[in-house]
């Protein structure tokens, strides 16, 4: 679940980080009111749950109250990547004489928190690891051990930091980690810390994502994880239990595990759009496979399902009766092809045909995806 910014700032704030003074507003009136409070110029931010906001223009300055309203007016009213804003944080405006970039994730590969800094903040961390790496240090920290200010010292010299610098953005990058691993989280990231020209420090953008398998053992109060979704169709995925992200497609998928999700999306998105990624996890049934088609089919002007599902541990026959007893039901004409292999995948495959969906045998997905861009050839031809 990953947390507004308003909301991981206040989380920051709590364990000493320095932070904006800031309020949210849930009006333009509600926005002037606090920019005034504040005092200006003001940092007016939306808040939305995706990444490149300021790109997008969704991080704006205002001078005044006629900017504060003309620029509160046009983001209450669009949306930003898709998703609409129903929140502004406003922000006091500070000098900056320096951004740096701090982080906390998991690296997957060895299996342990590894804490990131670099001296290149407020861009994509990823990018100036990809084309500065000197600019950045790491440190990979055992998941039962605790990160000290000795080594948060360390790890920092490489930046080039003075001795005060040193010392407070010490302070701040072991809070950053007390984060990380009160709230159980997968990624904390303050991009970027700001060095004042004061000298101080000021976090002016925090990201916090926490593992869902937490959330019950994280004794702070946090927002239900229903309530952080903003898309309706990725809402009702997480309410029927099954993975799902929007996209701009209109070539629903289907899949039982996440690398066949995957590798579907990837070939069919070689001739067609895939409208989103699905995937159901170990626990088919009926019930579910008829609500992942209800999902589906939820999006507007669909063109074509595939179904990529592996019978393993999952009953994909019981799956596949949830299928085709949608299809009954809602009189689906539309193009349904399914690649199924593994236990019971006969059954499967006769379940599958009985509804009129496009049985594909072979253990290829290139081969089940050649299907579908065949069927979709048809539909075009005169």
């Amino acid at each position: 679940m990953r947390l507004h910014e308003y909301e991981g700032a206040d989380i920051l704030e709590s364990v000493g980080i320095p932070v904006p003074r800031r309020q949210v507003a849930g009006t333009t009136e509600d926005t002037l009111h606090i920019a005034e409070e504040i005092g200006y110029p003001v940092i007016l931010k939306a808040q939305v749950l995706v990444g490149g906001r300021g790109l997008a223009g969704g991080v704006r300055t205002a001078s005044g109250p006629d900017e504060v309203e003309e620029i509160a007016n046009e983001l209450f009213g669009r949306e930003i990547k898709g998703l609409p804003v129903h929140k502004i944080m406003v922000c006091e405006k500070v000098d900056i004489a320096r951004e740096l970039y701090f982080g906390v994730t998991i690296d997957g590969y060895a299996g342990k928190p590894v804490i990131v800094v670099s001296t290149e903040g407020g861009v994509n961390i990823e990018a100036t690891a990809r084309i500065s790496p000197e600019k950045i240090a790491s440190l990979h920290v055992h998941p039962e051990a605790e990160f000290y200010p000795y080594q948060a010292r360390t790890l920092l010299r490489s930046l080039g930091l003075s001795r005060r610098l040193l010392v407070s953005c010490a302070d701040v990058l072991v809070r950053l980690y007390r984060v990380f691993r009160e709230f159980e989280a997968l990624l904390v990231e303050i991009n970027p810390l700001c060095v004042l020209t004061s000298g101080g420090l000021l976090a002016v953008d925090a990201v916090v994502e926490i593992d869902n398998a937490a959330l019950s053992r994280i004794r702070q109060p946090l927002p239900k994880p229903l309530e952080q979704i903003d898309n309706p169709l990725e809402r009702k995925g997480q309410e029927i239990g099954v993975t799902y992200v929007d996209l701009d497609g209109d070539i629903g998928i289907i899949s039982s595990g996440a690398g066949l999700g995957m590798a579907s999306m990837d070939i069919i998105a070689r001739k067609l759009r895939p409208a989103n990624f699905m995937e159901t996890g170990g626990g088919i049934t009926e019930d579910l496979l008829y609500k992942c088609m209800e999902l589906i089919m939820m999006k507007k002007n669909m063109k074509a399902i595939f179904i990529n599902v592996y019978g393993g541990i999952n009953p994909i026959h019981e799956g596949a009766k949830g299928v085709v007893r949608y299809m009954k039901e809602h009189h689906v004409t539309l193009p349904v092809v399914a690649k199924a292999l593994g236990n019971h995948q006969e059954e499967t495959w006769d379940i599958f045909r009985s509804g009129g969906v496009h049985v594909v045998t072979g253990a290829a997905t290139e081969s089940a995806v050649e299907r579908l861009f065949e069927l979709m050839e048809k539909e075009v031809s005169p």
